[in-house]
This record gives structure tokens, C-alpha cells and sequence, in this order.
């Protein structure tokens, strides 16, 4: 697959990362600013903004002005990682620093079990693809005056 001269893009295969956690965090960000999306993922981490849960949210309990929310603290920490990489991506590619995250998406990585035990346990994984763009201001080009002469 080709990239986009505007875009970069980062792959994080097999994160010890919920899917469910990672779904919520990425359509909280879709849409930011890198800057934007980097200071709620910090929040988060430090468990001052919660995470709004609109898929994944049975018995999830309300958070002051968001409804049903929670601080995943780890998942938060992986993809600001992931985020900060993206930067660096696309810093190294000749971009701007104004960018935006067009595209972030988490998928289920394969099964892995824990060994040693009677019963094993399945380990969590998760595939995440992040694409960011760069972000143009664009100028108005229209007359700003716009009154009727009579």
C-alpha cells in the first residue's frame, strides 16, 4: 500500500491491549489534533478525563458531563505512544506539525494463551493503524464586503 505524500502512518501489532478499551479510546480521538489528541490521552493517564464508553458501556457508570466513562490507563498510554510515533513519522517525512488523525482503527490481534497453568488464559492483543494528515488552513477568498449599493 502507498501513502499519500500528505500522510504518515502507524502500525502497532500484537499490543498487550483491551480491543473493547481500544475501540472506545479511538473514536474519542478520531478527528483530533495530534497536540489535542496527545493532551487527552495524558488526562487520561492521569485520570483527570475520563474516556466516553458509547459502544462497549454495560454497567459502565457515569462521569461528570460525558455519561458512561472510564480511565483505561494502560490502553491510554500505548496509543499516546503510537500517537508520538506518528509525529515522528511524519516529522521525518517533511510535514508540518499541524496534523490531524484522519484514520485510527482497533482490530483483534490472534489468540495467545498464557502456558504453565492447568486452565490457560487468553493473553489480550490488539492490531492498531493510525493515519495522520496534514492539516491546511484554508483562506477565504471571498470579498468581505458584501453590501448592497442603492
Amino acid at each position: 500500500m502507498e501513502t499519500q505524500q500528505d500522510t504518515a502512518i502507524v502500525n502497532g501489532r500484537n499490543l498487550p491491549i483491551s480491543t473493547k478499551k481500544s475501540v472506545e479510546i479511538c473514536n474519542m480521538i478520531r478527528s483530533m489534533t495530534t497536540k489535542k489528541a496527545k493532551a487527552a490521552l495524558s488526562r487520561v493517564t492521569k485520570m483527570e478525563q475520563a474516556v466516553p464508553y458509547r459502544r462497549y458501556n454495560r454497567d459502565t457508570p457515569h462521569r461528570p458531563g460525558i455519561g458512561s466513562g472510564r480511565y483505561p490507563v494502560k490502553t491510554s498510554q500505548e496509543i499516546l505512544k503510537l500517537v508520538e510515533n506518528a509525529e515522528a513519522n511524519a516529522q521525518n517525512k517533511g510535514l508540518s506539525s499541524n496534523l490531524i488523525i484522519e484514520h485510527v482503527s482497533a482490530h483483534k490481534a490472534p489468540l495467545q494463551w498464557h502456558y504453565g497453568r492447568k486452565r490457560r488464559r487468553r493473553q489480550k492483543n490488539t492490531h492498531i493503524k493510525l493515519i495522520v494528515k496534514e492539516f491546511k488552513i484554508k483562506k477565504d477568498d471571498r470579498k468581505t464586503n458584501t453590501k448592497k449599493e442603492s
